[in-house]
């Protein structure tokens, strides 16, 4: 018997890609994750360009993070020239990275991944049923936007942010118009957490090797930190390159990424949730244990429950942060540019986002490396369909694309980053 399964297009994505899958005698003989959007050339426009112009390059790769491309582009400067920011430059990046999360992580939620969940084609057709949640999501995502607007002088690829800090840093008056906001983000955000527990998950579960930054400091990882583990890895952004590797495929416009001599690997909320649970705040851990959310979780699905916590975690950090503002004399530190090779890693909403960049002696870029969290999580993904399918083989043409295509936006796959969408078609021979 053969039977095929198709959507043409899989809506609630950034990007364009597809997915195809092959059945013969019930098994899946082919398993193909298509990122088919044409290759960008980020990489390629940086060369020649001066170091300090990165950042606001390196943001228009993405609309919804652009904080994590102007982070991951600043670190990996700083690395090169041997600048160590200061304690104030440190937390406004920080506190940047909150607003980021929050808006980026409120749209996931509440927009584009919880209607899987209640058998809804989009949230406005959800609207409709649940208005109050989906306002709640519109919300955050405002409150997140603004913050980051406060910060970074705009919501879409901010201006204010340089190599050694900030072009200018704000008064402490300036972040209290939105300190009132942030509170009632972090109650909304309490009842995020709650309301994503008590979604519906398919039972489906694998052995992941969950990567992301930890910090050397007794906190959450945002912007700095070693590459870890559940499975012993632990290094340095300057072995990066020593452990990771990234091939072509010939059916997809994007490289994928393997850990050397281990393959695929996980990256993204669940897997920072996994590995840093302890250096949750008080609240957010509290809030986890309260819904029976915790370390380590194998379940993909609820990765919806990890993004949650963490923005409930980043409404508490930005709260924090306020509170204890003090504007710094100078917003940014100074450095000297030399010929270098600089590493950077930042935790975008997706998953850690590496970069690494070369410069001569006139800070002229004449080599970089961007390798984006979609890039990284492809060849999971693509396990988890082929895994997922085999998996739940009766079911319904119907319910298995719905499902596939719904298994994908765990990720929050930002397929144009990762170009250097969604159809699902699978055969049954």
């Amino acid at each position: 018997m053969q039977r095929t399964i198709k959507a043409d297009l899989i809506p609630r994505v950034e990007g364009e890609g597809a997915y195809h899958v092959t059945t013969k005698d019930s098994k899946v003989v082919d398993s193909k994750f298509k990122i088919i959007e044409a290759p960008r050339f980020f990489e390629a426009f940086l060369y020649g360009r001066k170091y300090f112009e990165a950042p606001d390059i390196t943001s228009r790769i993405c609309g919804i993070c652009p904080i994590a491309y102007q982070m991951s582009a600043c670190h990996a400067m700083e690395d090169g020239f041997g600048l160590k920011v200061s304690e104030s430059v440190r937390t406004l990046r920080r506190l940047i990275y909150c607003g980021e999360w929050i808006e980026s992580h409120g749209l996931h939620i509440y927009l584009l991944h919880g209607p899987d969940f209640l058998g809804y084609l989009d949230a406005i057709r959800m609207a409709k049923d649940y208005r109050k949640v989906v306002e709640t999501g519109l919300q955050l995502k405002k409150i997140g936007n603004e913050l980051v607007a406060k910060l970074g002088g705009r919501e879409i690829h901010p201006i204010n942010i340089k190599i050694g800090g900030f072009y200018k840093a704000p008064e402490k008056s300036d972040l209290y118009e939105i300190h009132e906001k942030l509170k009632w983000a972090r109650d909304a955000a309490i009842d995020t957490v709650r309301w994503t527990a008590k979604l519906p998950f398919p039972d489906f579960e694998r052995d992941y090797e969950f990567v992301s930054l930890r910090s050397e400091r007794d906190e959450y990882p945002m912007n700095t930190g070693r590459l870890v583990s559940n499975k012993g890895l632990d290094l340095g952004l300057h072995d990066y390159d020593q452990n990771f590797e990234e091939t072509q495929v010939d059916y997809s416009n994007a490289f994928q990424s393997d850990k050397k001599n281990t393959g695929e690997y996980f990256m993204g909320p669940l897997a920072r949730f996994n590995l840093n649970y302890d250096r949750l705040s008080p609240l957010a851990k509290k809030l986890a244990e309260e819904v029976r959310f915790k370390p380590i979780c194998n379940n993909p699905f609820k990765s919806i429950i990890a993004r949650a916590v963490e923005v409930l975690y980043a409404c508490d950090q930005a709260v924090q942060i306020i509170d204890d503002y003090q504007m710094p004399e100078m917003p940014f530190d100074k450095f000297e540019v030399k010929p270098s090779t600089g590493y950077g890693c930042t935790e975008a909403p997706r998953g850690s986002l590496y970069h690494r960049y070369t410069v001569d002696k006139n800070g002229c870029i004449i080599n970089a490396k961007i390798v984006p969290p979609t890039s990284q999580n492809q060849k999971v993904i693509e396990s988890d369909l082929k895994k997922f399918v085999e998996k739940n083989m009766n079911e319904s043409n119907e319910k298995l694309e719905w499902q596939c295509e719904q298994l994908i936006r765990n990720y929050d796959p930002c397929i144009s980053c990762a170009t250097h969408s969604l159809k699902v078609k699978i055969r049954r021979l």
